[in-house]
């Protein structure tokens, strides 16, 4: 199937310097956008707890918001989720319904032994998302005597939620404690009343350390595959096309993260995904490109560099805009009935495939050309007049 004749000619040149000036307006504006306002990093990233709630009457963004203000959580964002009436999503900063200050009354009060029972504290363990205390201790000690302590130090603590576990002599315990999501849940019911549900649909929570340790695993990532694919370049082409490819990879990167950044759209583990999706896809569009040149540089001797690639670029014009329109249609899916995490990888990689077929064009070919002219071959019209004038001196 095809949807241009090989033998088509289109002068893709022709507009190279103003695409490239709109290429680098684009990518040193994307490059700002990433220190004002900055991108805005997901719960992967940055830490928190995200509470999915399906309310059973109606409540607006704006009451839930005052309500979270009202209930300590001043932070909140409010988000609704698509298609699903009155279904909300809450992200707090917060991870755990335990202060600093709560962890040390607990640890104080520990410390003078749990009552009838000769037991001591050998250690004490707070799960990240505060929704569970561990023990070990020097002696066994009744789970509810447990419960009565950790009370008395203000902590909320599940009916009959102390358990021990592992082997007889190792006097191990745990106590499910209500968590921040029950805290929360607990707090807009008394609010709002039996609108809101009795327990949250998902909650999700990373911590502010990993959150940190995925940004900066996510970031590494990127930049490790794009520094591969360089090493690969570079013995895959010579000095005329390498650094063309190496740009426009970089370049659709760049630029469709600023647009992420542009529509305040999440920067997560997801968005990561998508990045990476699109450094291959450009590499692969540029490539191809690239191979015709060469082959066409062989065959079409005499003429400039200008005029074999926009005969390269026509005559893989066809496969160009058949596997664009395959990888959109797909990704279109996603778009249209996925969920909102879906969605957001959807885009990016609708757009990372539009700026990756045009990086292909207007980017890495003029790249190349210039290069062609300024080091190997000189002005492309003299490239012409050069077999010409060769031509008449040998007859």
């Amino acid at each position: 199937m095809e949807f241009f004749k090989p033998t088509l000619y289109f002068d893709f040149m022709r507009l190279r310097r103003l695409n490239i000036t709109i290429s680098l307006v684009s990518f040193a504006v994307a490059i700002g956008l990433y220190f004002f306002p900055g991108p805005n990093w997901g719960l992967d990233f940055k830490g928190g707890t995200e509470i999915q709630l399906a309310f059973t009457g109606a409540v607006s963004a704006a009451e839930l918001r005052q309500t979270m203000t009202g209930l300590g959580h001043s932070d909140t964002e409010v988000v609704s989720v698509e298609g699903r009436a009155n279904e909300y999503i809450l992200r707090v900063g917060d991870v755990s319904a335990l202060s600093a200050a709560d962890k040390e009354r607990v640890r104080t009060r520990l410390r003078r032994g749990i009552d009838g029972s000769s037991a001591g504290v050998k250690e004490t363990k707070f799960s990240p998302g505060g929704d569970k205390i561990s023990l070990r201790l020097s002696d066994v000690a009744a789970p509810n005597a447990i419960r009565t302590v950790l009370v008395d130090a203000g902590v909320r603590v599940r009916e009959n939620g102390c358990v021990r576990f592992g082997a007889q002599d190792d006097n191990r315990y745990e106590c499910a404690l209500i968590g921040l999501a029950d805290d929360i849940v607990r707090g807009l019911r008394d609010e709002l009343g039996e609108r809101v549900p009795v327990g949250p649909a998902r909650v999700e929570w990373v911590g502010p350390k990993a959150g940190a340790q995925l940004r900066d695993s996510g970031i590494k990532s990127l930049l490790f595959a794009m520094a591969l694919i360089m090493v690969y370049i570079a013995f895959r082409f010579d000095l005329r096309f390498a650094p063309g490819a190496v740009f426009a990879m970089v370049h659709d990167v760049v630029i469709t993260a600023g647009l992420l950044v542009l529509l305040r759209r999440e920067f997560t583990l997801t968005s990561v995904a998508a990045l990476l999706t699109i450094v291959g896809y450009s590499v692969n569009d540029t490539i191809v490109v690239y191979d015709r040149v060469r082959e066409n540089l062989g065959r079409l001797r005499g003429k400039s560099m200008i005029e074999i690639i926009n005969v390269s670029t026509s005559q893989t014009l066809s496969r160009t805009v058949l596997t664009s329109l395959t990888t959109v249609i797909s990704v279109l899916g996603f778009l249209i009935w996925g969920t909102p995490v879906i969605r957001d990888f959807a885009i990016t990689m609708i757009f990372g495939i539009f700026i990756g077929t045009y990086s292909s064009i207007y980017v890495a070919a003029p790249l190349t050309e210039w290069l062609d002219r300024r080091y190997f071959q000189g002005s492309p019209d003299q490239v012409p007049a050069r077999a010409g004038a060769a031509a008449a001196r040998k007859a």
